[in-house]
């Protein structure tokens, strides 16, 4: 009798132990994506189990243009998206209240086309410029046109390949693209002209629905763990473990080369008022919302401290 009660006794210890290393979370987060370096940490996070080591079940849906994605976010069949300041300003406007929860990695990269000879951005005055109107794009050609005292044309191709096949083929003059998309262009032949992290400009975000931060706060403060966990894996692990699955996400195969070139991620941070302010500005002046929207209003960051 007492070896049973022993026996007893230790099952219960272990089924305690393993509740308390891993808490069973019971809803699945919805998360759109772009092709874009931004998205890198949320699908290395989901290859290789991180967000299952934190007791939370994350959906990775692939869009081909924030157009798409967004209408997925009206339709209700997506929770979270990497997305902009001024997309969250937007949706509100729109009755869609999607919350600012974090910064992303990026760096946006204005190109211009193989033979266009065109070095500066003097050159670049009055010329055509591809981007993706209210969107991250056009803010950061913007700010880069208003500091060089320039304008430009724009030239709407919503689709990524397009857009890259466009300024291959000469047809416009420049395009603005994150990585790896950028680094495969100067590869065959576009011209680098300048950075948004030179202009130290910032404007991406993840947004949340506010429901789903209501109602799964844990859910998910454990995508963030893992997100985090997928950052310190990507700073301290050769590319060649898990680049290969990105092709799966649409991809090129460039991002093996941008990967190994050294870059450096960081841990998910909170945007700065001065940043949120600027956008605000821009978003409307461009006609794109009515209301003026305070940081806390649009933003919450408790779900990364």
């Amino acid at each position: 009798m007492k070896k049973i009660l022993i026996f007893m006794i230790t099952i219960i210890c272990l089924i305690t132990i393993t509740g308390c290393q891993k808490k069973e979370l019971d809803y699945s987060i919805r998360f759109g994506l772009l092709p874009a370096e931004s998205a890198i940490p949320i699908i290395v996070a989901k290859e290789q189990g991180f967000y299952e080591e934190e007791g939370v079940d994350v959906e990775l849906i692939s869009f081909n243009s924030p157009n798409d994605r967004n209408v997925a976010v009206q339709a209700g069949e997506i929770d979270a998206i990497i997305a902009d300041i001024m997309t969250s300003l937007t949706f509100h406007e729109a009755g869609f209240d999607m919350k600012i929860t974090s910064d992303i990695n990026e760096d946006f990269k204005l190109l211009t086309s193989p033979n266009s000879g065109i070095e500066n951005f003097q050159e670049l005055n009055g010329k055509s410029v591809s981007i993706v109107p209210n969107f991250v794009l056009e803010y950061i050609m913007d700010e880069m046109a208003r500091e060089n005292n320039i304008e430009y044309e724009t030239v709407v191709i919503p689709s990524f390949t397009a857009r890259f096949e466009a300024l291959l083929a000469d047809q416009i003059h420049g395009v603005i693209f994150t990585e790896p998309q950028a680094s495969l262009l100067v590869s065959q032949g576009a011209n680098l002209l300048a950075s948004s992290k030179e202009y130290d400009i910032k404007a991406g975000t993840l947004l949340f629905d506010n429901k789903i931060l209501q109602e799964h706060p844990d859910e998910v403060k454990a995508f963030y763990k893992a997100y985090n966990k997928a950052i310190e894996y990507i700073n301290t692990t050769d590319s060649d473990e898990y680049s290969e699955k990105l092709s799966e996400y649409g991809f090129p195969e460039a991002i093996k080369d941008y990967l190994k070139s050294g870059i450096e991620y960081t841990k998910a941070q909170k945007i700065t008022q001065e940043s949120f302010d600027s956008v605000l500005e821009w978003t409307k002046s461009k006609g794109l919302i009515e209301n003026s929207y305070t940081f806390e209003e649009v933003s919450d960051f408790s779900y990364i401290e």
